[in-house]
């Protein structure tokens, strides 16, 4: 079932996302060569400690899960897709890195990540980040009143396939709320003028997965969390909370 939002809960969940937008921010700047994921995960823990949040990804078990998730941040590096367990692994020149964070404030909780790289950055790894963020600006821009979950699926998969890359089937955005996890499901790839109705209130999390080589295969790695693509070419991830309204999209993690 899909919850409808007040006014003041996007409000409060705009307080939520700013949280967020805090903690990737601080975790960019924080993320050079030498740094360890481990390391990076310590600094978001510090930005949500600061704001009295907490975190929904620390101790988050889906039924796929092995285990409980052990941090604040999801840190993916080149091949992996999402799902990165922050580890002891150290930031090296010219990585790519995906970064995705949530905040609990209030009861309401925020999702957002952010792709980039990591010293001297490789020109396909740069334009591989620009697609994935113009994908995203594309399904935001569709996440209006009258349209449907297809018209955002569609606009992100066109942007995306245009461009030549991947998509990993069966991921893609979210329904957030009370919960990170809410309905509706969001594609990435789909067909216009499909699915659910737009109407205000809804709060949604977009989120392009693309897979630099084209191909759209994808593993799950022995963690039981980390996806990693099929062929070892590099990935990149973006994500936004987005609140639909009569105005426009609202960006709740900006």
């Amino acid at each position: 079932m899909v919850e409808l939002k007040t006014d003041l809960s996007i409000d409060a969940m705009h307080a939520a996302g700013q949280v967020v937008g805090r903690a990737l921010a601080a975790v960019r700047e924080a993320a050079h060569v030498g740094v360890s994921l481990l390391e990076l995960d310590e600094v978001a823990r510090e930005v949500l400690r600061e704001a009295g949040a907490t975190s929904p990804f620390l101790g988050y078990r889906p039924s796929f899960a092995p285990t409980p998730f052990p941090a604040v941040i999801c840190a993916s590096v080149n091949d992996a897709i999402v799902h990165g367990i922050p580890d002891g692994y150290r930031l090296r020149d010219g990585d790519l890195l995906s970064v995705d964070c949530g905040a609990v404030l209030d009861g309401w909780a925020g999702d957002s990540a952010v792709s980039f790289t990591v010293g001297r950055p490789r020109p396909e790894d740069l334009r591989l980040i620009d697609t994935a963020e113009r994908a995203l600006a594309a399904g935001i821009a569709a996440a209006v009143v009258g349209n449907r979950i297809g018209d955002i699926a569609h606009a992100v998969g066109r942007v995306c396939r245009t461009a030549g890359y991947g998509i990993p089937s069966g991921f893609g955005g979210h329904g957030v709320g009370r919960r990170m996890h809410e309905d509706p499901e969001v594609p990435n790839e789909g067909r216009p003028g499909r699915g659910l109705p737009l109407r205000h209130g809804m709060v949604l999390a977009i989120e392009p997965m693309l897979i630099g080589s084209g191909a759209d295969g994808y593993y799950e790695a022995p963690d039981g969390w980390t996806l990693r693509t099929g062929d070892g070419s590099r990935a990149a991830h973006v994500e936004h909370t987005v609140a639909i309204t009569e105005a426009g999209p609202r960006i709740l993690t900006g």
